[in-house]
């Protein structure tokens, strides 16, 4: 434990914001899962793209509040963005 006062103050803080990232990552995480998901139960495209479009709101948000870096959320949509495109590619 610290025992200069400003260092005890920003343990608390960085508790804090670790909790909060940790919930945001988690949202992210779940409603990208909830995509893949959709994918592998082969439900149409009209669907999986509404619940894209609901992941891509999470991965934006984590990434503006600083959970993650922009380039991270970048990547996962890019890579989310591929499976969906490859998966309906190969049933036409």
């Amino acid at each position: 434990m610290p025992n200069i006062k400003s260092a005890k103050r920003r343990v608390k803080v960085s508790e804090r914001n670790r909790l909060i990232n940790k919930a945001y990552k988690t949202r992210m995480k779940n409603s990208i899962k909830k995509v893949l998901e959709a994918l592998n139960e082969g439900k149409d495209r009209d669907e999986v793209e509404k619940l894209y479009k609901v992941a891509q709101g999470f991965i934006d948000k984590a990434a503006k509040i600083g959970a993650i870096h922009k380039n991270e959320a970048s990547r996962r949509k890019s890579r989310l963005m591929k499976k969906i495109n490859k998966h309906f590619a190969s049933k036409e």
